[in-house]
C-alpha cells in the first residue's frame, strides 16, 4: 500500500511540475513578445508533450486563468505596499508611479491579452475585472470632494488606465519615466482644479 501511495505521489509531483513548466512556458513566450503562442510551441518551450499540455489545460482559457493568477501575485506585491502619503491627493500621486511600475510588468501580457479578448472569454472577463479594481483603488484613496465631482473623478480613471499608460509607452514612444511625469502633471492639475 506504502509502494502505491509513493507512486501515485510522484505522479502527482510530475504533473504539478509539467503544469508549472506549462504555465511558464506560456508566461515566458509572450514575455518574449509572442502575442499568440499555440499549444505545439509551448509544448516545445515547456519541453513536454502537445498531450501533456491537452491533459492538463482543457482549452486556452483554462491556461489563461493560471497565468493571470501568476501575474496577479506579481502585481499585487506593487499595489498592496503602503502609500507613504497621508494625504488623499500624495496617495493618488503615488498612484502614477505604482500604476506605472504595475503596468510595465504587465504590458506584454496586457498587449496579448488585447488581440486574444474577441476569443477568449476569460480574456474579455479578465481585462474587465482589471478596470473595475483599478476605479474601486482610486475611489478608495481620491479626496472626497473628486470622487464627488463625475467628471474629475472619469478624468482621473482614464488617466490611470492602462491604455493611457500604453499610448504614452508605444505610441508616443516616451520612456516610464517620461511617461509618468506627464500623468503626474496631468492628475496634479485634475486634482487641483476646482
Amino acid at each position: 500500500m506504502a509502494e502505491q501511495d509513493e507512486i501515485e505521489d510522484g505522479r502527482r509531483r510530475r504533473g504539478q511540475d509539467n503544469r508549472a513548466r506549462i504555465v511558464a512556458a506560456m508566461l515566458e513566450m509572450i514575455r518574449d513578445g509572442e502575442v499568440s503562442p499555440v499549444a505545439e510551441q509551448v509544448a516545445e518551450r515547456a519541453q513536454v508533450g502537445l498531450r501533456t499540455v491537452f491533459r492538463h489545460f482543457k482549452d486556452m482559457d483554462s491556461l489563461y486563468s493560471e497565468m493571470s493568477e501568476v501575474i496577479e501575485r506579481e502585481v499585487r506585491a506593487i499595489s498592496e505596499q503602503p502609500f507613504r502619503s497621508a494625504e488623499p491627493r500624495g496617495r493618488v500621486l503615488e498612484l502614477v508611479a505604482r500604476r506605472g511600475e504595475a503596468f510595465e510588468k504587465i504590458a506584454p501580457f496586457k498587449r496579448a491579452s488585447e488581440a486574444l479578448r474577441h476569443r477568449s472569454q476569460f480574456l474579455d472577463a479578465d481585462s474587465n475585472r482589471l478596470v473595475v479594481a483599478l476605479r474601486a483603488i482610486l475611489e478608495h484613496i481620491a479626496p472626497p470632494e473628486v470622487v464627488a465631482d463625475r467628471e474629475r473623478l472619469e478624468t482621473l480613471d482614464l488617466l490611470l488606465s492602462w491604455e493611457s499608460w500604453a499610448r504614452l509607452r508605444r505610441e508616443q514612444g516616451l520612456s516610464p519615466v517620461q511617461a509618468r511625469k506627464v500623468l503626474e502633471s496631468a492628475v496634479g492639475r485634475v486634482l487641483d482644479a476646482i
